[in-house]
């Protein structure tokens, strides 16, 4: 790809934040959701605090970065995968949080000391093109459906199914692909921004229409997460300090509600150890989808050892503050693909931009009136980039050879079709475990 931006490129300041913006724009989603779902489901209810997990969402990534000798253009946010630990996690309250998260970290740092003990050419061997290539375009396949249920919801009445909603969605994702192929200059490197300010405009003259006719079906943005941010208007309707995940821990230390034995550390390692082994075949999936991006391969400069000590630390260091692990965005990943900028210094302002309106509880809050509609055509545009950057890696495969057709058909059709693994506390997605059985098939026919 003939990017704009590379790795080491450093654009203008005043373009840098533009940028940066627009990266943020396409994590922030992903990234806040998840403690809410933990709230939400959790056996203990913690009240996670979503600007805290953009907090450590952003100092996970500048840790990544600082390992990763800023070689590597990725973002580290909350991840998903490991929703079901930490729901279970939050019956041992912060600590527990953190503890797993801690865990977690420190599967990737094992396995990056073995791998710079023994080069990374055996993970070359175990996971091919033939392998991450259909991995990789099923982890943008299985978001399909979070992306049409966003594209079809309007926010402001509440409907999972509004045909205004679609007409706004189709109208943001025409005008971002259109920025991004026909505009010159700095409209094709923020066709996100323009596309979802573009739907936001709509969606906000749509909304006032129907308010003043009375029209329900017109309703497509909510502003009560805005409004209520400044009822009452105080100082905290501008800035105010997340709830940390090691502070609230502390809190609870100090009043007697935490009091762990060994067996809860075993417990908390049984829920998030296996998930991580999962989770670092996403990570070597995501690096091979990005170094095909920017045609460097990551696993060699600035080396896979140094990407996992970096999401493996930056997810402990992050957890503190946000009690979530964090992973590799493929979002991000996506946003770098369509907007052909790979400049590390981008990703290095999202994170301190992330750490910065953490603060601001009006960002937060204005997010947070993004209709859904919108999000859902920006997410059908990133998912399908990397769905598509999965299925370009095939490219190079031989499907007449049945050896490969068999163990492409079989990660396809067993990720697709949500082949899971339940193990009482713990899951393995449908995704991890169709590249557990795409491994074993290759395996099996390479004798």
């Amino acid at each position: 790809m003939n990017l704009i931006y590379g790795i080491g490129d450093k654009p203008k300041f005043k373009d840098l934040i533009v940028f940066s913006l627009q990266q943020l724009l396409a994590i922030i989603a992903a990234t806040i959701v998840v403690p809410i779902i933990v709230n939400g489901g959790g056996v203990q209810n913690l009240e996670l605090d979503p600007a805290a997990a953009l907090f450590g969402a952003g100092v996970g990534t500048l840790v990544y970065v600082a390992f990763t000798q800023k070689k590597s253009p990725v973002f580290l946010g909350s991840s998903f995968a490991f929703l079901s630990s930490m729901m279970a996690a939050t019956a041992f309250g912060y600590f527990g949080l953190i503890v797993g998260a801690i865990f977690a970290g420190l599967v990737y740092v094992v396995i990056a000391l073995v791998i710079k003990a023994t080069s990374a050419n055996w993970i070359n061997k175990l996971m091919p093109p033939v392998v991450i290539g259909p991995t990789v375009a099923v982890i943008g396949l299985s978001l399909a459906g979070s992306a049409v249920g966003d594209f079809m919801k309007a926010s402001g009445n509440g409907q999972s199914y509004s045909l205004v909603a679609i007409a706004v969605a189709v109208f943001t994702l025409l005008v971002t692909v259109l920025v991004s192929t026909k505009s010159k200059g700095m409209g094709k490197l923020i066709p996100f921004i323009i596309g979802v300010l573009a739907g936001y405009a709509l969606a906000a003259v749509l909304t006032f229409i129907g308010k003043a006719t009375g029209n329900d079906a017109l309703l497509i943005l909510d502003f009560s997460a805005l409004v209520n941010n400044f009822a009452p208007l105080s100082f905290s309707s501008f800035f105010r300090v997340p709830k940390f995940a090691l502070v609230e821990a502390f809190k609870e230390l100090s009043a007697g509600q935490v009091s762990f034995q060994f067996s809860q550390f075993v417990s908390i390692l049984a829920l998030y150890a296996p998930v991580a082994l999962v989770v670092f075949a996403e990570h070597v999936a995501d690096h091979k989808n990005i170094s095909s991006i920017i045609g460097v391969d990551l696993l060699k400069e600035p080396g896979l050892d140094k990407t996992l000590l970096g999401d493996g630390v930056g997810s402990m260091v992050g957890a503190l503050f946000g009690t979530c692990p964090n992973t590799t965005y493929g979002e991000s990943i996506a946003c770098v693909a369509v907007t052909k900028n790979a400049s590390v210094s981008t990703i290095i302002c999202t994170a301190i931009m992330a750490i910065i309106l953490s603060f601001f509880s009006p960002f937060v809050a204005f997010v947070n009136t993004i209709p859904s509609c919108c999000f859902g055509a920006m997410c059908v545009i990133l998912y399908g980039f990397i769905a598509v950057s999965g299925l370009k890696m095939i490219q190079t495969v031989d499907l007449g050879d049945d050896h490969n057709l068999f163990v492409v058909g079989t990660i396809l059709i067993t990720a697709i079709g949500g082949l899971y693994l339940d193990f009482g506390a713990i899951t393995i997605t449908s995704i991890a475990t169709a590249l557990i059985l795409g491994i074993i098939v290759n395996i099996v026919l390479n004798k």
